[in-house]
């Protein structure tokens, strides 16, 4: 299992490097001020952050507790991404919605739209920081 700084380390550069791709691309794509977009994405990477470390915490505990182990092959990685962008959108939808004033509808599509975004970049960040710091050897099957 990870050490509780490895975590940290992970939530944190999860977080910034997505708000440095995020927050331009969301400008971008739906025609509003970066300003805005910008702090949706900050206040979206906060509750992130803390969502990030308590789900892989969980996740880690149940696929050792399943698995006996926490490597993830690639449909774990997929189930793992899936999970963790579902859980963050339903989090996020009232938040969006009330902050830029529109609809729950055009925020679920929003809100759909940064998930498709943080989907990929989930599974990728995960996989490249797994291979950068890899999981302690007493911890693989």
């Amino acid at each position: 299992m990870r050490t509780t700084k490895d975590r940290i380390r992970h939530a944190l550069s999860f977080e910034i490097i997505a708000l440095l791709l995020v927050t331009p691309l969301g400008a971008w794509a739906f025609d509003m001020p970066a300003g805005h977009v910008g702090v949706v994405a900050v206040v979206g990477a906060t509750i992130a952050t803390g969502w990030n470390y308590l789900y892989n915490l969980l996740f880690d505990h149940a696929l050792l507790r399943i698995a006996g182990h926490v490597s993830k092959s690639i449909a774990v990685r997929i189930l793992h991404a899936f999970l963790f962008e579902g859980g963050l959108l339903l989090i996020l939808l009232p938040f969006i919605a009330w902050y830029l004033g529109v609809s729950l509808i055009e925020a679920f599509l929003m809100d759909v739209s940064f998930a498709a975004f943080y989907l990929v970049y989930t599974f990728a960040f995960n996989w490249l920081y797994d291979l950068v710091f890899p999981i302690p050897a007493a911890s693989q099957p």
